[in-house]
């Protein structure tokens, strides 16, 4: 009998303790996945990504890279065969950015519900999609809002620059192409982690100041926004206009620090918590 009343407390703690079952998760998206193995590229002003940062946080979770430079729903829903995806648990997707940017349309629902093709961002999602549930019909299917964005200049090479999501693209939003993902989620009751709305990241905290030429002095300023909307900058005389002393959400604009890549684990652990 007094073995009873000690296995009985024993037994509990060890249900209790017992770790998660293992995970895996394949991370798909463009520049801002792939650069968390690849911190020489920011000029090691990334020190963890967020798909780093979250399986630090749930050590049950695998993470597969599949992040891709510049890449779009359209360029990885063509590619979708030649990507070797593995099969996995759960599929995070987060794309859009580069969609806006070079100015692919984003079509309408039906263009997912139809299975149009990759000439729209919603055909395009449908295609991923698709390929995601062959892979594994079982898997949780997280997608992801793409970030606001500040004016964009490349660290490695700064004529390769953008102006941020506070004006359209080819009479498109930013905005607009969260609200499609947003959408899709609703629409195949998939999760969305909501990163355009919901992160606090946007144009006024994605970096401290843009330092750029003052048209009237010539001299330089450190411009905070929305105040260096408009301000000229010369890709191939003016000098870097993101020192380290400028990084907030973002280190260039456009890609987060360690600080923003913070932020996207901390909402996407909150997401995977939910995963049993």
């Amino acid at each position: 009998m007094l073995k009873r009343l000690f296995l009985l407390p024993l037994i509990a703690l060890v249900a209790f303790t017992s770790p998660s079952r293992p995970i895996e998760w394949v991370a798909i998206g463009d520049s801002i996945t792939y650069l968390n193995d690849h911190a020489d590229e920011t000029g090691n002003r990334v020190h963890k990504g967020y798909m780093t940062r979250v399986v630090e946080a749930l050590p049950h979770i695998t993470c597969v890279n599949k992040g891709y430079n510049g890449w779009t729903t359209g360029g990885i829903a063509d590619k979708i065969e030649e990507l070797n995806m593995p099969k996995a648990d759960v599929y995070s997707v987060f794309l859009g950015t580069n969609d806006w940017w070079q100015g692919r349309p984003i079509g309408t629902l039906d263009d997912y519900k139809n299975a149009t093709g990759s000439t729209t961002i919603y055909g395009a999602c449908r295609i991923i999609t698709d390929k995601l549930k062959s892979l594994n019909s079982g898997a949780t299917i997280i997608l992801m809002t793409p970030l606001q964005r500040g004016d964009f200049v490349y660290i490695g090479d700064q004529r390769n620059n953008a102006y941020g999501s506070y004006r359209d693209k080819n009479g498109q939003t930013l905005a607009d192409v969260a609200e499609a993902i947003k959408a899709i989620g609703k629409y195949e009751r998939m999760p969305v982690v909501d990163l355009y709305n919901k992160s606090g990241i946007k144009p006024s905290n994605m970096v401290k100041f843009k330092r750029l030429k003052d048209p009237a002095t010539g001299e330089y300023r450190d411009y905070r926004y929305p105040h260096y909307v408009g301000v000229p900058f010369d890709a191939t005389k003016d000098v870097y206009p993101y020192p380290q002393e400028a990084t907030d959400m973002t280190y260039d604009g456009l890609h987060p620090s360690d600080k923003g890549n913070a932020v996207i684990a901390k909402m996407l652990v909150k997401q995977l918590k939910k995963i049993k």
